[in-house]
């Protein structure tokens, strides 16, 4: 059977008190709507429209040219909205899952047993609901003997008999297309002014035909972003589940609560993720790691057996395997620290990169660099690299010694094995196996015992 998904997200989101428009609002990185991208994505939907309304343009830009998108003008409820959806899906699909942009928790797998539950159904629709003691003011799902559903009760007509029913409804609908489109033609207008979805089910059990429902396993899934305060809600709830099934997979939380990990994310088995880390983005991270406590790793990427203590990783780094670095470190866009660096306290590296087995002393900064293998970087040396005007590129060869404090003024080469001395300002090259000190540094006389 051919599937279509339909996400609803034309609404203002006023509650969230925002100018961005809600299912943009971000949810462990990702806008809420990417959510139910992925889910549509999950259940290999032939076709993906996205209703939009409110700051239409945002939302489509957001979305992408791979789905389509419909404008709901004026947005009269969810009835209509779906209804602007039937030119693109009318003929051309078998089912037609609803599902709304703000429930970014509902999963794939749950949108799949829907589908089956519907496939199996003689009926056309099937809807998804929860068993909760709190209502949350969602409307009682009431079913007949045989299981079917007979009715949605809104919470304000409901008999007291109907309150006390937990069942509810979570409003996610799976139909069969063809059912759908004339059902839509004959849901009544509310007094509010709008059609409703939910009526489509009346219309169902009023024409005989059966109504099933799929009860949800997690009602977390179910939650619905219409204020900051469910934002929050969801990210715990999110947080959680991704931080669960990186603990099934090998890597150690210490603390799972105070651990951020972003779903774009990958981390290689026995790492072991401290307190207060954060990982955004497509963060790679090898085996036999250990992260923290207190770093921040945003879109780069770590080999295996690494440490890297309470430091600051941005987009696009790349550490290679068995780098020590930290605490207090920072690598921006561009640094490459290749096999067996290792990075002393307060250094920060910027599109730069430092060869296998080098030493970079504390209280440095590497700045367009390339540093060649096993060279060592005294503590507090600075790579000068911008005159007011231009950044400059810094070259030093392998086995060279740089003394602390030592000021390379580029643009400028140090030589293989060359040295300066601490305090050293260099402003010229420095061939191989030369010793340079002072300001400006100069090549080192040989004394009487030397010659």
């Amino acid at each position: 059977m051919k599937i279509a998904t339909i996400i609803l997200a034309a609404g203002m989101g006023t509650r969230m008190r925002s100018s961005t428009p809600k299912v943009l609002h971000c949810l462990g990185g990702k806008p809420l709507i990417w959510y139910s991208l992925q889910a549509a994505d999950e259940v290999d939907s032939e076709l993906t429209v996205v209703v939009v309304g409110h700051k239409a343009e945002d939302v489509q830009k957001e979305v992408g040219d791979t789905t389509r998108c419909v404008v709901q003008e004026p947005q009269l409820g969810t009835g209509h909205a779906v209804q602007t959806a039937q030119r693109l899906t009318e003929g051309s699909t078998d089912l037609v899952v609803v599902t709304y942009a703000d429930m970014p928790l509902l999963t794939g797998e749950t949108m799949r047993t829907l589908i089956e539950t519907q496939k199996a159904n003689d009926g056309p629709v099937t809807m998804l609901t929860m068993v909760l003691d709190d209502s949350h003011g969602f409307g009682r799902v009431i079913r007949f003997e045989d299981g079917s559903v007979q009715e949605i009760v809104e919470e304000a007509q409901a008999t007291p008999e109907q309150l006390a029913v937990r069942e509810l409804n979570v409003g996610v609908y799976c139909f069969d297309s063809r059912w759908l489109w004339d059902a839509l033609e004959r849901v009544p207008l509310s007094p509010e002014g709008e059609y409703y979805l939910t009526d489509t089910v009346g219309i169902a059990t009023g024409d005989k035909l059966k109504v099933q429902a799929q009860v949800l396993q997690d009602p977390s899934e179910a939650i619905g972003i219409n204020t900051r305060v469910h934002l929050a809600e969801a990210e715990a709830v999110l947080r959680r589940r991704i931080n669960t099934s990186w603990m099934l997979e090998g890597v150690t939380l210490v603390d799972p609560d105070a651990v951020y990990i972003e779903p774009d994310v990958s981390i290689g088995r026995d790492t072991i993720i401290h307190p207060n880390t954060i990982l955004r983005g497509a963060t790679e991270i090898g085996e036999e790691c250990v992260i923290g406590p207190n770093s921040v790793l945003d879109g780069c990427k770590v080999g295996s057996r690494c440490k890297i203590l309470a430091s600051v990783l941005d987009a696009g780094a790349v550490v290679g395997d068995g780098v020590v670095m930290g605490p207090f470190c920072h690598l921006r866009q561009g640094a490459h620290l290749a096999e067996g660096v290792r990075m002393g306290n307060f250094g920060e590296v910027k599109n730069s990169y430092l060869a296998r087995g080098v030493q970079m002393g504390h209280f440095s900064y590497i700045g367009d660099a390339r540093i060649g293998r096993n060279a060592n970087i005294g503590a507090g040396t600075v790579t000068c690299n911008y005159d007011g005007v231009d950044k400059h590129p810094t070259e030093i060869g392998e086995d060279a010694l740089i003394g602390s404090a030592t000021m390379l003024v580029a643009p400028v080469k140090i030589g293989d094995r060359a040295q300066t001395g601490a305090g050293s300002v260099v402003t010229r090259d420095v061939p191989p196996d030369t010793v340079v000190v002072g300001v400006p540094a100069r090549p080192k006389k040989k004394t009487g015992s030397e010659q």
